[in-house]
């Protein structure tokens, strides 16, 4: 049975075809059934994927395809990378049975959640972390670190179906639900943009960089719809002010007749 608060698995730029079905295979086999693919590197659909999901087809065929992590995650709430390497972030790192806890409690109090999964060359890229919530890394033994994509899926998916199967209820969340992925980016996106016009971003070639720091800080906050409403007022009255300082300056060097 599928359980309609269960994560949604985001795959970013998967390359084969035969992983992706694969990937619906383990998915279906714990009751998981929403996937999302950003930019496949052999587009969608692929004929490949049918024979390796073996049967799970309603996985497949239900699949969505976005162009970028941000927009594969706009309308969720608590999204998990899951990457063997934190990179340059400081964001929770958590095994997969403490991540499948933390979404587990979030859906219960009817959050969307999600789970994002890099692709098999390369990974997740750190900007596409920084979306997210927390990290999801996967305790293997060092003397050998190499785990297949459909295996990462299967690990985080069975831990959320042990959850179903026999845990207690969750406790409901105190407080107002985190904001979605789209309002955070919006925030994000306005905020960088006054820091711009302010010249924060100096020097500019370290501008990327610190717009993931501040993206990562910001995101551990977790901040409900109405917090972003609040910082975003905030970012409003700070560059309207600096407006009105520039306009008084320039008024007072301004030669008088």
């Amino acid at each position: 049975m599928v359980d309609a608060n269960a994560p949604v698995v985001i795959l970013d730029k998967p390359q084969m075809a035969e992983n992706i079905g694969a990937v619906a295979r383990v998915m279906a086999n714990f009751g998981l059934d929403r996937l999302r693919l950003v930019t496949p590197r052999d587009g969608w659909p692929q004929e490949r994927a049918w024979p390796s999901a073996s049967g799970a087809d309603w996985v497949l065929e239900g699949v969505e395809v976005f162009d970028s992590v941000a927009s594969a995650t706009a309308d969720l709430n608590t999204v998990f990378a899951t990457t063997a390497r934190p990179r340059e972030t400081r964001q929770p790192v958590r095994t997969p049975r403490e991540g499948a806890r933390v979404l587990f409690d979030d859906a219960a109090s009817g959050l969307k959640v999600g789970l994002l999964f890099g692709g098999e060359r390369a990974g997740l890229e750190t900007t596409d972390i920084a979306l997210c919530q927390g990290i999801v890394t996967i305790p293997i033994d060092p003397r050998h670190h190499s785990l297949n994509l459909a295996q990462a899926v299967a690990i985080n998916a069975y831990e959320w179906r042990t959850l179903i199967l026999d845990a207690p209820p969750p406790g409901f969340r105190d407080g107002d639900p985190p904001a979605s992925g789209a309002l955070m980016v919006g925030m994000y996106e306005h905020l960088e943009t006054e820091l711009e016009a302010a010249g924060f971003f100096h020097p500019p070639e370290k501008t990327r960089s610190m717009s993931q720091n501040l993206r990562v800080m910001l995101g551990r906050a977790a901040f409900s719809e109405q917090e972003v409403a609040t910082f975003r007022g905030v970012i409003h009255a700070l560059s309207k002010g600096r407006g009105r300082v520039l306009a008084r300056l320039a008024a007072e060097q301004k030669p008088k007749d």
